[in-house]
C-alpha cells in the first residue's frame, strides 16, 4: 500500500478527510522552505504538495506567480529543489509528497530523468499542470516506470470521457478543480462538486481533492459534505508567506495556525 493509500485509510478509520497545504520549494528561500513544511506537518497537514518554481506558470494566479519569484531571487534551482525533497522524505518518511510542475520542468531533463529524479528523492506523485489527461501518455508511462503517481485534474466543466480517462489513468488522488481559471484564493472555490464527485467514483477514480480558492475553514468542511477526501490550498498557505517572510518566526506561527483551522475542518 503507498503513502497516498495508507493516509486514506487512515483518515477514513479516523472519520475525516485531507488537507494538503501546497507552497513552492525555495520560497523566500531553500532553509527557510524547510522551516516552512516543518511548520505546515506541526500544524497538522496531511501530506504536501510542492512546486518547483517556473517562469511561466500559465496556471497560477499572482500569489503563486510571486511565490515563484522570491525563490527565483533567492537563486533556488531545480536541482536545489530535489535536494530539498530528499531532506523533507527523509525527515518525514510516511508523509504522502506531491510534486505540482509544468511540462518544460520535465522535458527540459528528458522525461525518464525527471521521474527518476523524483523516485530518488522519495516524491510520491507528480501533477503535470499543463499536460491534460488526453496528452499524458509520456509522461504517465515513464510515472509508472519509476513507480511515481500520475495525478490529473478533474475539471469542473470536464465532460464524461475526460472524467472517465482521470479516474482510469490517476493513481493517488484526483484533483478536482472548484473553478475554471487560475490559481488564487482572490477568486472563491465555486460549488457545488457534488455531480463530478459522485461521477468520478462511479468510474472508481482515486480519492478527489478539491482545489482551487481554497482559502478558509468554511470551504473544507463544505467539500468533505459534497463527497471529496480533503482540500488542498496554496494561495492562502502562500499569501501568509508573501506577508510575513520578513518575519520569519510570527510567518511560521501564523502558518502553523492556518493548517490547525483547515484541518480541525476535516472532521467529518
Amino acid at each position: 500500500m503507498n503513502r497516498y493509500a495508507q493516509l486514506f485509510s487512515r483518515l477514513d478509520k479516523a472519520n475525516q478527510g485531507a488537507f494538503v497545504p501546497f507552497v513552492m520549494l525555495g520560497d523566500p528561500t531553500p532553509e527557510l522552505s524547510l522551516a516552512i513544511v516543518d511548520a505546515l506537518v506541526e500544524g497538522g497537514a496531511d501530506a504536501l504538495e510542492l512546486g518547483i518554481p517556473f517562469s511561466d506558470p500559465v496556471a497560477d494566479g499572482p500569489t503563486i506567480q510571486g511565490a515563484a519569484l522570491r525563490a527565483f531571487a533567492s537563486h533556488t534551482t531545480p536541482d536545489d529543489c530535489f535536494t530539498l525533497l530528499a531532506r523533507i522524505r527523509a525527515k518525514y518518511p510516511e508523509l504522502p509528497i506531491g510534486l505540482l510542475v509544468y511540462a518544460n520542468l520535465v522535458y527540459v531533463r528528458h522525461i525518464d530523468g525527471f521521474y527518476e529524479k523524483c523516485q530518488q528523492a522519495g516524491v510520491d506523485s507528480v501533477l503535470v499542470a499543463d499536460v491534460p489527461v488526453q496528452m499524458c501518455e509520456p509522461y504517465k508511462a515513464a510515472a509508472d516506470r519509476f513507480g511515481i503517481d500520475s495525478i490529473f485534474i478533474a475539471p469542473p466543466n470536464g465532460d464524461t470521457e475526460t472524467l472517465k480517462a482521470v479516474a482510469e489513468l490517476g493513481s493517488g488522488y484526483t484533483y478536482l478543480v472548484s473553478r475554471a481559471g487560475v490559481t488564487g484564493a482572490e477568486t472563491k472555490a465555486g460549488m457545488p462538486v457534488d455531480g463530478l464527485i459522485n461521477t468520478l467514483r462511479e468510474f472508481k477514480a482515486p480519492p478527489a481533492l478539491l482545489g482551487f480558492g481554497i482559502s478558509e475553514p468554511a470551504q473544507v468542511r463544505e467539500a468533505i459534505k459534497a463527497g471529496a477526501a480533503g482540500a488542498i490550498s496554496g494561495s492562502a498557505v502562500v499569501k501568509i508567506i508573501e506577508t510575513h517572510h520578513k518575519n520569519p518566526e510570527h510567518m511560521l506561527t501564523r502558518l502553523k495556525e492556518f493548517v490547525e483551522g483547515m484541518k480541525a475542518a476535516t472532521n467529518r
